[in-house]
């Protein structure tokens, strides 16, 4: 895509599952080897009762996506805002909704809307990037 094929309101979606693959792999590059996230018996007596996902690679789909498809490659993510609103669990599926708010053309940027619901519309992330587009 090109910078001039944006516009507000254009929208992309994605649906991704997080999967426990997923969550060993991140845990293992970060160091964060919370049992919240890697050990189910310790899980289940949590508020939660089972396996939550990171946040943080919940929210690195987002990236991914802004990277690769949407806007795509070429895209830097020079701001970003995030408030978890609720959990992800280990093989849940999620989708990313992303439509852009603004457009400022002399610096290159776009920000964008992108929220992160779970299978029942439940707002997991509540997210928003300002991305520079080369």
């Amino acid at each position: 895509m090109r910078f001039e094929d944006f516009t507000v309101g254009r929208e992309y979606r994605e649906t991704i599952k997080i999967t426990d693959d997923m969550v060993r792999k991140f845990a293992e590059l970060t160091g964060d080897m919370n049992p919240l996230h890697l050990d189910e018996s310790f899980a289940r007596k949590s508020r939660f009762g089972k396996r939550i996902c990171h946040g943080m690679l919940v929210a690195s789909m987002i990236s991914r996506i802004m990277g690769m498809n949407f806007p795509g490659p070429g895209t830097i993510i020079v701001k970003q805002l995030l408030k978890y609103r609720a959990p992800v669990y280990v093989d849940e599926t999620v989708e990313i909704r992303v439509s852009v708010l603004e457009i400022n053309s002399d610096k290159k940027r776009i920000i964008l809307d992108t929220p992160v619901y779970k299978k029942d519309d439940t707002k997991a992330i509540d997210a928003q990037a300002e991305v520079l587009f080369e």
